[in-house]
């Protein structure tokens, strides 16, 4: 057992017992975090802060996997929290915030008109998906990029099992910037095609004119397009992706950061696609849970009032720019590159002389955590991180780049590893 995180080991084997993985979500279990060098459980977080079960703290670049745009534990949002929670958190009728939040999303993201609730990004994605399917009436689907959880989109990958083969013939994936593909596809199925659903930037910028040409042959053959702006809404910028590259999808599903981590997920979209919700089966109980709601309001409040996406974008831009230097000055651009939205950078690692892309990324893992730095390769920044908390992170690098180069070009990684190396989940992005 680790000293440094016996807590956390001694919580995880409690919950494997009634938990399958020990945790809700794949991307904070032993799937992501190595045995033996990693924490697995929070105590608690503020700003840019977490702290594990066993007290050690970090500076967090994972932020509940985007989900914390503004910071933990937001001041102007638990406030707003709590004041809801002395009037009532769910109710027997609908609540005038449900008009409140639907408008201020009205506001700020290009394509929307009318708007829906949901919990999950996987709610909304599924929620698009099928209304777009009713409105067209096909049932193809044409996908780029990680959708969530759902059968129609997770029988793409390789965790596909307990999908039925039908439904993943429905489904069919492309790359990214890649036009040619795409046609090939909607030729392929002709009259068939429902809807192209798309992030419309993650790992990789849209080459200049891709995303609007996407958009026009997708209605030239029929298909309406949806932007999965789970991540990149309220992040790239207040308008998602689609403001920031000037193009407008027909429908947009939103999450994450919209209510700073709080439960809440949108469609939203064209009011004659949007109207297909009237009769297509979208319905929760908790989708106007009021807490949510007052947390969405206030986040998109402060989002207007203050220049939370500018900041992220200079923060990022220090990282990007600190990080190409580093891999520069320890000569480690064989196996080590970074890419993506400054707000959403990603560091991508690769094969390099007989060592796996995993075993360097689960060295890299051992070392970052063990300086305090908590992320799984991602830069998935917060309106409370600080030019300190950036120096903090290229400090940490500074020093881990160099162990890399060495156990890389040493052939060494076994000496330098305390853990077994990962293993791929499925591919993502």
């Amino acid at each position: 057992m680790s000293l440094r995180y016996a807590k956390s080991e001694q919580q995880l084997a409690r919950a494997c017992a009634t938990i399958p993985l020990g945790a809700q979500t794949f991307s904070k279990s032993i799937t992501q975090f190595p045995y033996g060098v990693s924490p697995y459980f929070a105590a608690r977080a503020k700003g840019s802060r977490i702290w594990d079960a066993d007290s050690n703290e970090y500076i967090d670049y994972i932020n509940a996997l985007a989900s914390i745009t503004l910071g933990y534990a937001d001041p102007e949002i638990n406030a707003a929290v709590t004041a809801q929670l002395a009037e009532g958190t769910i109710f027997s009728l609908s609540h005038p915030l449900e008009s409140d939040v639907a408008e201020l999303i009205c506001e700020l993201v290009p394509g929307a008109e009318m708007v829906r609730f949901g919990k999950n990004g996987s709610d909304a994605t599924a929620g698009a998906i099928r209304i777009a399917r009713a409105f067209t009436g096909r049932d193809h689907v044409l996908t780029c990029g990680y959708h969530g959880w759902q059968d129609w989109y997770i029988g793409t990958t390789a965790r596909n099992k307990g999908v039925p083969a039908a439904t993943q013939a429905l489904t069919h994936s492309f790359p990214y910037n890649d036009l040619p593909a795409l046609e090939r596809l909607l030729r392929d199925f002709e009259g068939a095609v429902a809807v192209v659903i798309i992030e419309p930037m993650n790992v990789a910028e849209p080459a200049p004119g891709y995303l609007q040409a996407l958009i026009d042959l997708a209605h030239r053959a029929g298909a309406l397009v949806v932007f999965d702006e789970t991540i990149t809404g309220f992040r790239l910028a207040n308008g998602g992706a689609q403001e920031l590259f000037g193009v407008r999808p027909d429908l947009t599903t939103l999450g994450k950061g919209m209510a700073n981590g709080f439960p809440l997920s949108a469609v939203c979209g064209r009011r004659d696609v949007m109207m297909e919700m009237e009769e297509v089966f979208f319905s929760f109980t908790m989708g106007g849970e009021t807490l949510s709601l007052a947390a969405a309001k206030a986040c998109m409040q402060k989002l207007k009032r203050e220049p939370v996406v500018k900041t992220l974008r200079q923060r990022g831009d220090r990282i990007v720019e600190g990080v190409n230097k580093l891999i520069q000055k320890h000569d480690v651009r064989a196996f080590l590159g970074i890419s993506g939205h400054p707000s959403w950078s990603f560091l991508n690692f690769n094969d390099c002389d007989g060592t796996s892309a995993w075993e360097i990324k689960t060295l890299w893992l051992q070392e970052v955590l063990r300086r305090g730095i908590l992320c799984i390769g991602t830069h998935n920044l917060s309106y409370a991180h600080t030019e300190a908390d950036v120096d903090r992170l290229l400090e940490v690098y500074d020093e881990v780049f160099a162990l890399l180069r060495d156990a890389v070009r040493n052939r060494a990684m076994t000496q330098y590893l305390e853990c077994q190396p990962l293993r791929p989940l499925f591919r993502v992005r």
